[in-house]
């Protein structure tokens, strides 16, 4: 594939990185911390919006695969979606009067957000088994969709600390999460129609056989025809699991820098730049990996890893034999741990995703339909679930620990922040061997592949009117 293809097609993940990097990293502590809402209730009101988008998501999916135009099945939804979406985001940065809004006010604002999300990103990563059915070159095409997408939540978050919201203190303020906002939609929208518009050309034409009309008996008949796959099953178990551990580390990462860690302002600035190391890094080692341990091993390896670095700076701080906290040799050793776990926890998440374009050939080859829409519509069910969960499980965390509205980093009673560690190793313990398990029991790998695409091209080859296989 030409290099300018990879990064073009990368290029619409920043959207749906500069989402989870607010929904994940700002949402929860801006809502809690900064309006002064309950944490339990506002990771309830995620939870929910994320079940009513999950449940929304297979009806994208199928009306995705079922778009028959000029321009293909997926640019419409790219071209269409963006704009509304960048203005909700504001919306979701900026409630009026800068007061808390009730429940239903946050649930419904979040629930327009994560629907357009799903809007862009279904359609958008819907076309990489449309662009190669090449194993590896589908690990490519993650790689740089997973370094656009966190090179955007990163670009946001340094931002917040340096510009917006300087300083452990600024990020308890209300100053600048409005401008937070208001950049990021612009971010959101150049970048999914500028995906669109790069790919245009390879992609806008019409699809080879017209789809059936759209009902919602096939949206989720799809969906239920995914989750009987055995593959999707096998995935979709420790999808989950890995999901859940994410959307809980990302949303209690800030509340643990800060009065755990105890940041500084110069700290805060240099953990985007460790997370973007992290990505780079992931990038020369997760082709290698896949090579050598195939996706399934690669994806339980990283798991495991991931643990235990995450975990070793808890570990030793409660032990006693940490360092002093909020100083910098206690500050390099932790984000030198965290840049080595961080890159562990992306080779899953691409281990993952890339085994869900395998499971597209598999039920292509038993039922002679193309479904990448219902698939991964089915996977950011999976996803949406799970990182509702993983928030919801930071929120209760939080409430348990009983740590107070407006505190302040060095303040907070040694009692809270032991409670609040003990509870997140336990469940991230217990995420992390679920997730090892069955992602290293998926069962495609790339012998199976390769052979199935053979097949599959003999077929294509015999009726070329079939279009059985993308070329």
């Amino acid at each position: 594939m030409p290099q300018r293809l990879k990064l073009i097609h990368g290029f619409g993940a920043v959207a749906f990185g500069v989402k989870d990097s607010g929904f994940s990293f700002f949402l929860l502590l801006y809502y809690n911390q900064v309006l002064g809402m309950d944490a339990g209730v506002v990771s309830l009101a995620l939870l929910v919006a994320l079940l009513v988008d999950a449940v929304v998501d297979p009806i994208l999916g199928n009306l995705s695969d079922r778009t028959y135009s000029r321009w293909g099945r997926r640019l419409p939804w790219l071209y269409l979606a963006p704009i509304p979406l960048a203005f909700a985001w504001i919306a979701l940065w900026s409630p009026p009067g800068a007061e808390p809004p009730s429940f239903l006010g946050l649930l419904g604002i979040a629930v327009v957000v994560r629907v357009l999300l799903s809007a862009c990103e279904v359609p958008s990563v819907s076309l990489l088994p449309e662009i190669t059915n090449d194993y590896d070159e589908r690990t490519t095409l993650f790689r740089y969709r997973y370094l656009s997408g966190w090179t955007g939540g990163i670009l946001m978050m340094v931002l917040a600390y340096t510009v917006l919201m300087p300083g452990p203190e600024g990020l308890l303020q209300r100053e600048g999460y409005a401008a937070f906002g208001i950049f990021g939609a612009i971010l959101i929208a150049v970048s999914v129609i500028g995906s669109a518009l790069g790919q245009h050309r390879l992609v806008a034409h019409y699809p080879a056989q017209k789809p059936p009309p759209f009902s919602f008996k096939a949206a989720f008949s799809e969906i239920f025809e995914a989750f009987r796959e055995r593959a999707f099953i096998i995935f979709a178990l420790g999808g989950l699991a890995a999901y859940v551990s994410q959307g809980m580390t990302f949303s209690i990462t800030n509340y643990l820098n800060v009065f755990v860690w105890q940041f500084d302002r110069t700290a805060l600035t240099a953990y985007p730049g460790v997370l973007f190391l992290s990505v780079v890094l992931m990038f020369f080692i997760v082709s290698p990996m896949h090579r050598r341990l195939g996706k399934p091993k690669s994806a339980a390896v990283a798991v495991l890893s991931a643990l235990v670095l995450f975990l070793v700076p808890y570990v030793l701080l409660l032990a006693g034999i940490w360092l002093q906290v909020d100083t910098w040799p206690s500050t390099l050793l932790y984000l030198g741990l965290h840049l080595l776990a961080n890159t562990m926890g992306i080779v899953v998440m691409i281990s993952a995703s890339s085994m869900i374009a395998e499971i597209v050939e598999a039920y292509l080859e038993k039922t002679g339909r193309r479904a990448e829409g219902a698939f991964y519509s089915g996977n950011w069910l999976v996803q949406k679930c799970a990182t509702g969960l993983g928030i919801f499980m930071t929120g209760q965390i939080i409430a348990a620990s009983q740590l107070p509205f407006d505190s302040q980093p060095g303040d907070v009673p040694e009692s809270i922040i032991t409670h609040m560690i003990l509870l997140y190793w336990g469940a991230a313990m217990v995420l992390a061997i679920f997730a090892a398990y069955w992602l290293g029991r998926f069962p495609i790998g790339r012998e199976e592949h390769e052979a199935r695409l053979a097949v599959l091209d003999v077929a294509a080859r015999a009726d070329p009117d079939a279009h059985a296989i993308t070329p």
